[in-house]
């Protein structure tokens, strides 16, 4: 059961490295596209084909390794020198890099996969191999014999290696150079190699064409064991191979963190002194080195070489102990989850601690609820800042989206980014993915103009999609801009009017005229094609945002581009909100839509009429009685008090009984029976145990607008 249960987990840890490695190895294709003589990028491709190769055969998913194997063989020869990197090549390698998410989509389900992708692309890229149609024959399963002990799973952690090859004395015969085995293995990651020379005969005796030398290898690599037995995999079953783990960064064993082995205990392991030799030289006062080296029991190069990897070693773990505070583990996302909940609980009842606290007028309970208090804010912010993460791997996936659509729409776009370091709540960013596509297909479809139009017009042939990300407040602003054919407000307007959306003698501004996009069915497009046309993306953006919410503007010149500005709240998990009371019930607004409280006379909302408007300082602002609009009974106070808004660059007032003051809210959502309250965001527990509802500012002014 015990076995099972860790083959389940080593596979579970196995698809979500995967995941990560094909993700990389996207980014690396569309960078070894700009960059085809990149040798550091097409080693990043080759690698990540060797590990999940090697990862996929030891869980058991022959169809992904001998697949992936296909890919590795033709950069294999990308890495010699013999393929060059082209347009197809890449073309082949993402499809390849799709099918296999596909299959290990397929393998984690348990639903079948479509074979016939792969053996197409299986075969294009055997068309590329300069003998086309034969097929490498290595067994891609094979792997090499190692040391008992050695860790079987490729892993994050940097673990080092002991390396001892010792390749057959007619290697060169075969076709394999050792020195090539060598490079390929340096990069990995970082090592140290010493050449051993003691099995050279005399220049009488020598064969030129044997190698009778054999190499001593440390090697320190997050890539694992896999990675290392692919660099020998077809040399393995005739050359001497042995691989060890020397240190690893949970365990030293009997040693210091930063100190290493002995010299003797070293030469021991690897078998270049017998132990009972090594004892005796130990009673020598002279260093022990020395001593072997005198009575001829091991040969200089070996003492050299054990005195490097000591030295090595020890090197490694003082940069280890450096950065130790940097370190990172891997935390499942409903932990994460569960943990913003209990911090939330934590919230509520220190609210009520200090409301209990104040109440009883208790100085020493009062001084223990500002302790608690100032803790739990401490911990608040840093499961945050836990939850936080830089939005450039969002922006990153983005690059494959714009690489195919302009293809498919015979345009030359590039994209570029800034302010991919900007950090966002996770779940915000998991809901931003949708909104982002349909705004960056809109621009490449409608906004970049064909090569030669923009030719014909002054530009540059290669249009730019222009992402970019920056803090503001307690808000992130995400801008998606283009150097396009821009709006015409003109064409909006009349395609408005066909649709009965506008009549002919309304006065729009070119602000209210681009928000007729985000109107549900409205489109712009003469025809109707795969990309957009059917009036569904912008008023799914608008929706997908405002859930968050956040909001959205577009402005644009024509002939000079577009930019679509969306602002969202750094987190959804805690909100600042003011508290109002409306009757006996309870209310939060989110404190970034809220500009002022005013104060509002019975007599001044009579006076105002059913048109509902106030004139602050000498603005004539209109306002919504929420009394009314959530129909709660009882005498309206004499004094209300007015909470001005700001929705999409508009200042409109929320009428109350009376505003409590700003407080921290932590966010419940509601049941499925409150689903269709587009008004109602969710609610919070207030420090008395009483439940308020979190309004949607936007949608509930929207809602009394067209209501």
């Amino acid at each position: 059961m015990e076995q099972d249960q860790g083959l389940e987990r080593g596979k579970s840890v196995f698809f979500e490295e995967a995941s990560e490695l094909l993700s990389e190895l996207e980014d690396s294709l569309l960078e070894l596209e700009d960059a085809p003589d990149d040798q550091e990028l097409i080693g990043s491709v080759f690698r990540a084909m060797h590990t999940i190769k090697g990862s996929g055969a030891m869980f058991g998913f022959d169809a992904v390794s001998s697949f992936t194997h296909e890919v590795e063989t033709v950069f294999d020869l990308v890495r010699a020198g013999t393929i060059p990197v082209t347009k197809q090549l890449i073309d082949l390698t993402l499809a390849a890099r799709d099918q296999i998410m596909a299959m290990l989509d397929a393998a984690r389900s348990g639903k079948p996969v479509d074979d016939e992708i792969a053996d197409g692309i299986t075969s294009a890229l055997r068309t590329l191999l300069p003998q086309a149609g034969v097929e490498n024959e290595t067994d891609p399963g094979h792997m090499a014999k190692v040391d008992e002990g050695v860790p079987e799973s490729s892993t994050e952690e940097e673990n080092s290696y002991r390396i001892r090859f010792r390749p057959e004395l007619e290697i060169f015969s075969t076709g394999s150079n050792p020195l090539h085995l060598l490079n390929e293995l340096s990069e990995l990651g970082q090592c140290r190699i010493i050449a051993q020379t003691d099995a050279l005969p005399t220049i009488h005796e020598m064969d030129p064409e044997a190698c009778y030398v054999y190499w001593d290898i440390v090697l320190t690599t997050s890539k694992g064991i896999n990675a290392i037995r692919d660099v020998f995999i077809f040399v393995e079953d005739t050359s001497e191979l042995h691989i060890e783990v020397i240190d690893k960064p949970e365990a030293t064993g009997g040693e210091t963190e930063t100190g290493y082995k002995k010299l003797g205990e070293i030469l021991v392991e690897r078998g270049d002194v017998r132990p009972e030799d090594l004892a005796k030289a130990l009673e020598s006062q002279k260093r022990i080195g020395e001593v072997l080296v005198e009575q001829e029991l091991v040969n200089p190069a070996k003492i050299q070489s054990a005195l490097e990897e000591q030295k090595y070693v020890r090197t490694v773990r003082k940069k280890r102990k450096a950065k130790g505070a940097l370190s990172s583990i891997r935390v499942a996302s409903p932990k994460l989850d569960q943990l913003v909940n209990l911090v939330g609980e934590l919230v509520t009842v220190q609210a009520r601690l200090s409301q209990v606290a104040v109440s009883r007028n208790d100085p020493q309970l009062i001084f223990l609820a500002e302790e608690v208090e100032r803790l739990t804010g401490e911990l608040r912010e840093n499961t945050m800042s836990i939850r936080m993460l830089p939005i450039g791997t969002t922006f990153s996936k983005f690059r494959r989206l714009v690489r195919d659509l302009a293809r498919d729409l015979g345009k030359e776009v590039t994209m570029t980014t800034e302010g991919a370091e900007t950090e966002l709540d996770k779940t915000v960013i998991e809901k931003l993915n949708d909104p982002l596509v349909h705004l960056i297909r809109n621009s490449i479809d409608h906004g970049i103009e064909p090569p030669d139009v923009r030719e014909a017009a002054g530009k540059s042939r290669e249009g730019t999609v222009h992402l970019s990300a920056v803090h503001s407040g307690a808000h992130v602003l995400i801008r998606i801009s283009d150097d396009g054919a821009g709006i015409d407000p003109e064409v909006i307007r009349t395609k408005a009017m066909e649709k009965g959306l506008i009549s002919p003698d309304m006065e729009m501004t070119d602000k209210e005229i681009f928000s007729i996009l985000f109107t549900p069915g409205f489109s712009t497009a003469k025809t109707v094609s795969n990309v957009s046309g059917r009036g569904v993306g912008m008023d799914v953006v608008k929706t997908n945002i405002e859930s968050l919410r956040g909001t959205i503007d577009l402005t644009s010149e024509k002939g000079k581009g577009t930019t679509v500005t969306l602002k969202l709240p750094l987190t959804l998990a805690i909100i600042e909100g003011l508290l109002a009371r409306i009757g006996d019930e309870h209310y939060v607004l989110p404190l970034s839509t809220v500009e002022e409280c005013i104060e509002l006379a019975s007599r001044d909302g009579d006076g105002a009429g059913r048109r509902r408007l106030a004139n602050i300082r000498g603005e004539i602002i209109p306002y919504i009685h929420l009394r009314e609009q959530f129909r709660i009974e009882g005498e309206r106070p004499d004094i209300e008090q007015i909470v001005v808004t700001r929705v999409d660059g508009d200042r409109i007032g929320l009428v109350v009984d009376e505003v409590i003051g700003e407080q921290q809210t932590v966010i419940k959502t509601m049941g499925r029976l409150c689903n269709g309250l587009r008004e109602i965001s969710g609610a919070t527990i207030l420090g008395d145990g009483t439940v308020a509802l979190i309004l949607d500012v936007p949608n509930l002014i929207h809602g009394a607008v067209t209501g």
